[in-house]
């Protein structure tokens, strides 16, 4: 079995990005992405999803962390898709339920090749320190468009929104590494069809 690996390069007029991603990890991290709080959930999506994730980002956040967000986001999809190939021999789904103190997150995942995405839930907060909470929901979607996976996340409850966030990543770290590990079962891909897409 070859490295299961996604490199992926980002230029424009708002960010610039290099982003890595080995799935067949052990929960490295090497991240500077101009955003404290999205590194710090970045490194617990590649902890807790025992992936080695290597980001170096510049971007426009003197204006604010949007574009820098999202287009990490969309490296990152794209990384996942470069690793993952042609999905043989893997699990395909993944799942996981994480709590984070008072805080509950639920992650599902489809590698089917087709992106959808859903979210349920609310945050309380607009911002945790100066990081704006809508920003998660922008990185999840870029994130399930690029992979080109279905990916439904829901909060099933909590108070604070750093726990409620932090829970979200490990699920998302989680479910995705059990959706990608390698089958001996599993002949080709895992679909009826003969392909996914």
């Amino acid at each position: 079995m070859g490295e299961r690996i996604g490199s992926v390069a980002r230029d424009t007029f708002e960010t610039q990005i290099k982003l890595k991603l080995a799935i067949d990890g052990d929960g490295t991290s090497n991240l500077e992405t101009g955003v404290p709080f999205l590194t710090h959930m970045l490194t617990l999506f590649a902890k807790h999803g025992l992936f080695n994730l290597d980001v170096h980002a510049q971007g426009d956040t003197d204006v604010d962390d949007h574009h820098t967000t999202e287009d990490i986001g969309i490296c990152l999809g794209k990384a996942i898709r470069q690793a993952v190939g042609d999905k043989k021999g893997i699990n395909r789904y993944g799942y996981a339920v994480v709590p984070m103190d008072e805080a509950l997150s639920e992650v599902a995942i489809d590698l089917s090749g087709r992106p959808y995405f859903v979210f349920n839930g609310q945050f309380p907060s607009q911002k945790v320190g100066t990081f704006d909470t809508e920003l998660v929901k922008e990185f999840l979607d870029k994130l399930c468009i690029e992979a080109q996976m279905n990916l439904h996340v829901t909060i099933r409850y909590g108070e604070n929104t750093h726990h409620m966030i932090e829970s979200i990543f490990k699920a998302l770290g989680r479910a995705l590494d059990a959706a990608t590990v390698q089958n001996p079962r599993i002949q080709g891909v895992l679909s009826t069809k003969g392909t996914l897409g």
